[in-house]
């Protein structure tokens, strides 16, 4: 019987599996709600829809997953403390650390290198010593980022050694997450790599239970932001690789189907909209411009913007600009009825009575670790229980148990519990777009919404109360939301240079413009079009219920792949392992030159010297990295970029620094 591949796909909403053959076809593929409260029932159930048979003959496994994008873009994750060395208040207020680190803390401590990696200020142990212990009980992980650690990371190494002494927790460094300057964003990198630990640690835990309930004894690789595979033991050691994780397998899948050379990639999900570009056949990859929400983290990935629109995305009522939706996720009324029938004559009810800022807001239990648990007071470990025990009615309990409802929303506000509310899903169920889950249900939910915006809040006065006209409104705004997303991914790509007020103000001036040109599509002088050879890609389960229109709109050709609801999951299984090494030679004083590794400084009085040495350097850790995540047959490549600046005054070049980088790759391997 011919050996088989198996790709796990874990987001916000839904749960994916493909099986996949030797020729890189699918054979089976299975969808199944996630249960956030219970990842291994997930998996479980979502292997247990996979032919059984079929099943035992997988001979690698490989994951990818949106739940770190989803952490990070619904503001959640969990505490962790960054220990920083060398950095001023005023950068860690800058680069809002304070926000990343979910209840932790950051820390500011003595000690510092210089551009040259000298070290300037000796690093205080005693105090760092006094920090740990201080925290080590009320986060789950440890960053640590240094001033110009990439220029020399001793002082990283001490803290993290120092870190490991006195705790079992997880730590990370900067200089092994990123190698550029720019220190404030690499502290970003940690302050991510540090808060997503515990839900890739889990997600790894859960697949790999489930994977033995099944006898699957396999490799488990996870899909890197990237594109490309590492071994899951290295995922959790650097989770921050895997933001955007999700959003890579949907480019690598939609390309192995469409095998496009120039295209626009759109996963609209549960909770965000991912988009990308392929130009010549590859995904545009960037460390500068990836963005998560309002981040930027310092990580290599697809260059995909991620924006909080998905089919649980809320809607609701933004002041002047009216109709909003997103970036908050909640649970579709659709599906909450679904799940929980009883709560249909709640509804019901709230349909004959007067609207509130409450209406269609019940709340769930979503994820809390032991630690997480254990931190909250006593009000909230309450509510945790009573939530626990099936859904609250926000409506009523505002009204007989206030002291309820706060503690509920501060469990919401740390990322432990889910609101309900109104979502493009639930118009689309209106429609008949979407027949997933409980289409009674969104027709109350889109009545009760209306009411509520209407009488709380003064708009949408309309003289009808068909759910279909409303839910029509929802769907349009849905439509052009993600045509600005469209346009201004495109725009980013195409002027990467330009001022984010620059770009703004040109995305209002292209919208405007699309939309005169459907108003008035004979009076316009000039035309604004998309190259021919650019191609729309949909993928992800909502894909037909808006991008047939989406396409219309900005007049590109729509693809969507055969398997488009499972595409992420097909990414997860085809791609490769690639890992990068890259190290720095600069010229601290005329004539010395010096390489910056991972393990310090080495200095030459010749350049070509410190080149091949450089040289030797990049090539073993590349090799070594790619064999360590996974890969055989591994095939290694060395690049040179030197920064000169020529003088009429020399005969030679100035130089100023030379980047020496190796690429290696390989298949991943597969068990016997």
């Amino acid at each position: 019987m011919q050996s088989l591949r198996l790709g796990i796909d874990t987001g916000g909403t839904y749960t994916d599996a493909v099986l996949i053959d030797g020729a890189d076809q699918v054979e089976a593929s299975a969808k199944v709600l996630t249960n956030h409260q219970d990842l291994v029932s997930s998996i479980r159930h979502v292997l247990d829809t996979l032919p059984q048979v079929r099943l035992r003959d997988t001979r690698l496994v490989s994951l990818s997953t949106t739940l770190g994008t989803n952490a990070v873009v619904e503001g959640r994750g969990t505490p962790a403390c960054l220990l920083l060395a060398g950095y001023t208040e005023t950068q860690v207020h800058r680069a809002r650390l304070h926000d990343l680190v979910a209840g932790g803390q950051c820390v500011l401590l003595a000690g510092a290198h210089d551009a040259a990696g000298n070290e300037i200020e000796p690093l205080d142990l005693a105090t760092a010593k006094e920090v740990i212990r201080r925290h080590r009980d009320q986060v789950t992980a440890f960053g640590i980022s240094g001033m110009f650690s990439v220029r020399n990371p001793a002082h990283e190494i001490a803290l993290r050694e120092l870190v490991l002494s006195e705790t079992d927790l997880p730590v990370t460094c900067g200089h092994e997450l990123a190698d550029a300057l720019d220190a404030p964003r690499r502290a970003i990198t940690v302050a991510f790599n540090a808060t997503l630990v515990s839900y890739i640690d889990r997600l790894i835990r859960s697949v790999q239970q489930t994977l033995n309930e099944h006898n699957i004894n396999a490799p488990l690789m996870v899909v890197k932001g990237d594109g490309s595979l590492i071994q899951a033991k290295l995922a959790l050691e650097r989770p921050i690789e895997t933001i955007l994780s999700g959003p890579a397998a949907s480019v690598v899948g939609a390309l192995h189907y469409t095998h496009c050379n120039n295209a626009i990639v759109a996963d609209m999900g549960g909770t965000t909209t991912d988009i990308a570009i392929i130009a010549n056949g590859r995904a545009v990859l960037s460390q500068d411009a990836t963005q998560v929400g309002a981040w930027q983290p310092m990580v290599e990935s697809v260059r995909v913007l991620s924006i909080g629109l998905g089919g649980d995305s809320e809607v609701g009522f933004s002041g002047g600009a009216g109709l909003a939706i997103g970036p908050r996720r909640v649970i579709p009324m659709s599906l909450l009825v679904d799940r929980h029938p009883q709560l249909m004559s709640a509804l019901i009810t709230q349909t004959k009575t007067t609207p509130s800022a409450r209406s269609n807001r019940f709340a769930v239990p979503l994820f809390a670790t032991q630690a997480q648990y254990d931190s909250l007071p006593a009000a909230e470990k309450q509510a945790w229980e009573i939530l626990s025990e099936g859904p609250v009615d926000l409506s009523l309990k505002a009204m007989s148990d206030r002291p309820l409802t706060r503690s509920i929303a501060e469990l919401v506000r740390r990322g432990l519990a889910l609101y309900s509310g109104y979502t493009p899903s639930d118009a689309a169920h209106v429609l008949g777009l979407m027949n997933h889950w409980s289409t009674e249900a969104a027709q109350l939910a889109t009545t009760i919404w209306q009411r509520q915006m209407r009488q709380v809040y003064g708009w949408g006065r309309r003289s009808s109360d068909d759910p279909c006209e409303i839910a029509r409104v929802v769907h349009e705004k849905v439509i052009s939301s993600i045509v600005q997303a469209i346009m201004r991914a495109s725009l980013e790509c195409a002027h990467p240079n330009s001022s984010k007020s620059e770009l703004t103000a040109l995305n209002q001036l292209v919208i405007e413009w699309i939309h005169r040109r459907q108003d008035h599509p004979s009076s316009s002088l000039l035309s604004l079009t998309y190259d021919e050879t650019v191609s729309l890609i949909s993928v992800g389960a909502p894909a037909s219920s808006y991008y047939p229109q989406v396409a219309t709109v900005l007049g590109l050709e729509l693809k969507i792949p055969e398997h488009a609801a499972v595409t992420n999951a097909i990414g997860a299984i085809v791609g490769s392992v690639v890992q990068r090494e890259r190290v720095a030679i600069t010229q601290p004083i005329q004539g010395l030159f010096r390489v910056h590794d991972h393990t310090g400084t080495s200095d030459y009085t010749d350049f070509e010297a410190a080149t091949e040495y450089a040289e030797k350097i990049v090539r073993r850790m590349a090799e070594m990295r790619a064999r360590a995540a996974g890969a055989e047959q591994i095939e290694v490549q060395v690049s040179r970029n030197d920064n000169t600046v020529k003088s009429d005054d020399e005969l030679r070049p100035i130089f100023f620094e030379s980047h020496i980088t190796a690429t290696a790759s390989g298949r991943p391997g597969q068990a016997q």
